[in-house]
């Protein structure tokens, strides 16, 4: 897939405060996208720069749409839902609706047919002539998503599309999504459930400090971070690490049981070699394996990079 944004050293300062840091990165068309970072990591900083709210003080954005390229996602092409929501609490859900797509350019009855669809997607369709301020915040976030895609755009930008949502309708925004990117749309979205985002993004940058920490797909991120692999392994009788007479391997040993006992591998690409020793031993019963999941990649990361930085502020304060 062809670039549709490129970030290249990009940096922001506002005062004392360096809030994007030489960041680079790409978003390919047709891709979901993740930002992810604690609060303060410099998200809401890129995102304004990206749609044109503000402007680098050094490095390029080159958005390319349609073949035209732009310093910025162009606003007749995108779809947004702020992290401050913006919807009129008096006005029925229709008219709302009504309202954004006239705002975008959507002629009303093509306006009416997407809001039609779009509700019945989201189980709301008997609920178009209610008052928003009827509907719960969940609800309300539901309508809030709809209008950010109404002009169909080429890129939807979300700002934590999964706040005030129960876990069935977290579902749904995933199904949501997906179906936008079934429609040839980009999605970029930043939000802080990782579980979600583990099962949608194709690529993520998460972010600390305006710095990108680790970039790329989920299967590059664990590469890069080396992540190891927890073992449990079940024996039929009494059985120690001692007895098993296994390889130099790079592994933390914990016995949980007398005839259970977990391992911790350091290196992924050790695998195999500890399986096949494990399978000699008589009395195997089970053996469980367990990765890193992304929210434990996250929380290493940060943790990681919050120790560099913290490490350079002292050296720069002596």
């Amino acid at each position: 897939m062809p670039d549709l944004l490129q970030v290249t050293g990009v940096s922001k300062q506002y005062v004392s405060v360096k809030a994007v840091d030489n960041l680079s990165f790409n978003v390919k068309q047709g891709e979901i996208f993740a930002l992810l970072g604690p609060n303060g990591a410099g998200k809401s900083s890129l995102v304004r720069m990206l749609v044109g709210f503000t402007y680098p003080d050094s490095g390029a954005i080159a958005v390319n749409i349609d073949g035209q390229a732009h310093q910025s996602i162009p606003h007749q092409s995108l779809g947004y839902l702020p992290e401050d929501r913006g919807l009129y609490a008096e006005k029925t859900v229709q008219q709302n609706l009504l309202y954004f797509a006239k705002l975008r350019g959507v002629e009303k009855n093509a306006a009416l047919v997407q809001i039609e669809s779009w509700l019945t997607q989201f189980d709301l369709s008997d609920r178009a002539h209610e008052r928003l301020k009827s509907l719960s915040k969940g609800n309300q976030q539901k309508v809030q998503l709809i209008s950010a895609v109404l002009h169909n755009p080429k890129v939807v930008l979300l700002d934590e599309p999964f706040s005030g949502l129960d876990p069935i309708n977290q579902e749904k925004v995933v199904v949501f999504l997906e179906a936008l990117k079934a429609q040839g749309m980009t999605v970029i979205l930043s939000a802080h459930q990782m579980a979600m985002v583990e099962k949608l993004a194709d690529r993520m940058l998460l972010m600390n400090h305006g710095q990108a920490v680790l970039y790329g797909t989920l299967a590059e991120i664990k590469q890069d971070v080396g992540v190891g692999i927890d073992i449990t392994v079940s024996f039929s009788e009494a059985t120690n690490y001692a007895e098993l007479n296994l390889g130099n391997y790079r592994v933390a040993c914990t016995q949980l049981s007398q005839n259970k006992i977990k391992f911790e591998l350091s290196n992924s690409s050790e695998l195999n070699l500890l399986l096949a020793d494990l399978s000699k031993s008589t009395t195997l019963q089970g053996i469980e394996t367990k990765t890193m999941d992304l929210h434990q990649l996250y929380l290493k990361a940060i943790e990681s990079h919050q120790g560099k930085v913290q490490s350079q502020e002292s050296a720069h304060v002596l």
